[in-house]
């Protein structure tokens, strides 16, 4: 699995070409099952995942020991980053893999290549269906308006004790010159049913004098690197 396809048949164009074609075909095979996989795939990312691997094979090829093209090519990369958008977790550990197999092609390791090409397919796709990690959908952002002269610190707690297993005051400023305090909670509701959470919003609104209410989902970890 550790042999290179250079000592089998000589750094000849046959090689190099065999590696070009190893090189898409693994590129292909990932791009094809991120772009099933994850929902939130674009086109753009996908494209890029499927020739990125060729890409870096061919970077890897062409400095062959050179020092100075390779700190050519190291400047080029960090240009790039500098200058792209902050990436998921997700994305950037894809994007790693795609360079991963790139260099491991452009080094003649064709087996290798595959081998690991099926492996972290295999890995990634138990991942992604398994629960490990799964947002928790009952777990909510309240935003809510409350007139000065109400005492909020007691005010909602009835409210919370009835539909959420917990909930904590994150946040108190105040707003359109003092009249009003916002205040942001974060709760988990004891079960994941939209009427529940129907049924707590009209509450608070009769509790804090009919003003905005806003409730959204909460993510429980940072999805970017």
């Amino acid at each position: 699995m550790m042999i290179s396809i250079f000592d089998l048949l000589g750094n000849g164009t046959l090689s190099i070409l065999i590696c070009c074609a190893c090189s898409l075909l693994v590129g292909l095979c990932f791009g094809v099952l991120y772009h099933k996989c994850v929902k939130e795939a674009s086109k753009s990312f996908t494209t890029t995942l499927v020739i990125l691997p060729l890409i870096v094979q061919i970077v890897i090829m062409m400095v062959n020991g050179n020092v100075g093209i390779g700190i050519a090519v190291a400047g080029a990369f960090a240009l790039v980053r500098f200058r792209s958008f902050q990436g998921s977790a997700k994305e950037i550990c894809c994007l790693f893999f795609a360079m991963a197999i790139g260099l491991t092609t452009a080094m003649g390791y064709l087996f290798f290549a595959l081998a690991m090409t099926v492996l972290i397919c295999l890995v990634f796709i138990i991942l992604l269906s398994s629960p490990l990690g799964k947002e928790n959908k009952r777990l909510k952002k309240i935003r809510m308006l409350v007139p000065e002269d109400i005492d909020y610190t007691k005010a909602f707690d009835e409210v919370f004790e009835k539909y959420t297993k917990s909930y904590t005051l994150e946040k108190v400023k105040t707003a359109d010159l003092g009249s009003v305090y916002e205040l942001t909670y974060r709760i988990e509701m004891k079960e994941d049913i939209l009427y529940l959470e129907k049924c707590l919003i009209d509450e608070l609104r009769v509790r804090n004098g009919n003003l905005t209410v806003c409730c959204t989902s909460v993510q429980e970890g940072k999805d970017s690197l």
